[in-house]
C-alpha cells in the first residue's frame, strides 16, 4: 500500500476554523497601516541566494544552516526567502524607489522559510507580516514604527500581554570596537563558553549576548557593555527615541543584549516580547539598517522596519481568548428548496436578499434531498432561520421563515417583505 500523502514537517496547513483569526489579525494591521500611509509591495519568494548571503550576512545561522537552497536548471543558485527586508531592500534598489531621497513606506505579508526544528511558535514555512522604511534617518521614524505596533496591541487587546525591550547598536565603528572588546573578554573564558557560543567567537560574537545557554548568560555577567562603545551621534538618535516613546506614555525595557539575529541591523534595535507563549516569546522585531542598501551596490540610504510573526501572534490571540466569536458566527439563514422550480427560485431570491441586506451571511441548500434531509441541514448549518420554498410557498410568492433556535413557530413571509424581516433579526443579534 502506498504511503499517505502528508504535508512536508514544519509546514502546516491552515484550515478553515482556523483562517479566521488569520484574516483578523491580518485585515487590523492592514488598515492600520493605511491609516499611518504606508503602502503594499508584494515580493517574490524566490530569490538568488547571493541576495540573503551579502544581505543577512555569512556566518550567521540562517544563512549557514537554516536556508533552502537549491540550483535550478541554468545552475543559478536560488534560495526560499528566510526574511522579507533582503527582498524589499533589493525591489527599491532594483526599480529606482529610493533615488533622489525618495521616502518610501512600505509592508508586505507572506511565508517565509527556514530549516528549523519545529516546535509550538516555530515552523519551517511561518508567516511574516514586514514594515520597511526608507530615507528617514532621524529616531522620529523609529518612533512611529514602535508606537504603530504599540497601537496594534492595543487594538488586538494585547496592551498588557507584551513588553517592548530596546537597544541601540551603534555605528558600524562602534560595534568593530564593542566587537574587540567582547572577543578578548570572552577568549579568556572560550573552554567555559557552549559549542555554539564558541562557533560564534568568529563567525558573529554578538550573537553571544543573546545565548539561551545558563553558563553562558552567567559568563555575561561582567562581560564589557555595549553602551559603553557608542558613539556620540548613536547615543544621540537613542535619546530622541526614548523622549518619544516617553511622550507617547509607551514602557519600555532596555536590554544591552539584544542584538537580532541577522548582521545588517546599526543602532536601533527592538523587540516585542510576551511570557504567555513559552520559549518563543518574541512576537514582533525590528531596527534600523542604515548600510544595507551599499551593500547591495546603491548609495548610502537610511533604512528601518520591523517584522512580526503571524503564526505566532494568532496562537497568543487564541490563548488569551481575544479572537471575536463573531468571526466565526454561523449563517444567518438557510434556504430549503423542494423541487427544480423551487431550487431556481430560491437561486434568484438568495441574490436579491443579499444585495438587499448587508451582512447577511446566507446559505442555499445544494444536492436537492428531502424536506428532512434538507432541515437537518440547515440545523447543522448553525442557522439562525430556515426559509422554507416549495411547490405551495412558490404558488403564494411566499417563504416558509422557520426559527431554528428558538420555540417560536414557523410564519409565511412574503418575499417582498422578507428583506426586512432578515435586517431586523440580524440588527436585534
Amino acid at each position: 500500500m502506498s504511503k499517505t500523502l502528508q504535508a512536508i514537517r514544519g509546514m502546516n496547513d491552515i484550515l478553515p476554523e482556523q483562517t479566521p483569526a488569520w484574516r483578523y489579525l491580518e485585515r487590523t494591521l492592514a488598515d492600520l497601516l493605511d491609516s499611518y500611509g504606508y503602502r503594499e509591495i508584494r515580493l517574490p519568494i524566490l530569490e538568488f541566494t547571493e541576495l540573503f548571503a551579502r544581505g543577512i550576512g555569512e556566518g550567521t545561522d540562517v544563512v549557514d544552516k537554516e536556508m533552502y537552497t537549491f540550483l535550478d536548471r541554468n545552475e543559478e543558485s536560488l534560495t526560499l526567502r528566510p526574511e522579507g527586508t533582503a527582498g524589499c531592500v533589493r525591489a527599491v534598489l532594483e526599480h529606482g524607489m529610493t533615488g533622489g531621497g525618495q521616502v518610501q513606506k512600505l509592508w508586505y505579508a507572506g511565508p517565509m522559510f527556514r530549516y528549523e526544528k519545529p516546535q509550538k511558535g516555530r515552523y519551517r514555512q511561518f508567516h511574516q507580516i514586514g514594515v520597511e522604511v526608507f530615507n528617514l534617518p532621524g529616531p522620529d521614524i523609529d518612533a512611529e514604527l514602535i508606537v504603530l505596533t504599540w497601537r496594534l496591541w492595543k487594538k488586538l487587546g494585547l496592551g498588557d500581554a507584551v513588553t517592548l525591550q530596546l537597544n541601540s547598536l551603534g555605528s558600524s565603528e562602534a560595534r568593530v570596537a564593542y566587537r574587540e572588546a567582547l572577543v578578548a573578554y570572552l577568549q579568556e573564558r572560550f573552554d567555559r563558553l557552549d559549542e555554539d557560543s564558541q562557533r560564534r567567537m568568529t563567525t558573529n560574537p554578538l550573537r553571544i549576548l543573546d545565548s539561551k545557554v545558563p553558563e553562558t548568560q552567567a559568563l555575561l555577567i561582567d562581560a564589557p557593555r555595549l553602551h559603553d562603545y557608542l558613539d556620540a551621534e548613536s547615543v544621540a538618535h537613542f535619546e530622541g527615541l526614548k523622549a518619544r516613546l516617553d511622550a507617547v506614555g509607551i514602557r519600555y525595557e532596555i536590554n544591552q543584549k539584544l542584538v537580532r539575529g541577522l548582521d545588517y541591523y546599526s543602532r536601533t534595535a527592538f523587540e516585542w516580547v510576551t511570557d504567555k507563549l513559552g520559549s518563543q516569546g518574541t512576537v514582533c522585531g525590528g531596527g534600523r539598517y542604515d548600510g544595507l542598501i551599499t551593500q547591495f551596490g546603491g548609495k548610502p540610504t537610511p533604512g528601518v522596519g520591523f517584522a512580526m510573526g503571524v503564526e505566532r501572534l494568532v496562537l497568543l490571540l487564541e490563548t488569551l481568548d481575544l479572537v471575536p466569536a463573531e468571526l466565526n458566527a454561523p449563517a444567518h439563514a438557510f434556504i430549503c428548496a423542494f423541487g427544480e422550480p423551487a431550487e431556481l427560485a430560491a437561486l434568484a431570491l438568495a441574490e436579491r436578499l443579499r444585495d438587499a441586506v448587508p451582512g447577511l451571511r446566507m446559505l442555499v441548500n445544494s444536492g436537492a434531498g428531502s424536506f428532512k434531509s434538507q432541515f437537518k441541514k440547515a440545523d447543522k448549518s448553525g442557522a439562525r432561520f430556515a426559509l422554507i420554498l416549495g411547490e405551495d410557498e412558490l404558488a403564494n410568492r411566499v417563504v416558509g421563515f422557520k426559527p431554528l433556535r428558538d420555540d417560536s413557530e414557523q410564519q409565511n413571509i412574503a418575499w417582498d417583505a422578507l428583506a426586512e424581516r432578515l435586517a431586523a433579526c440580524i440588527d436585534q443579534a
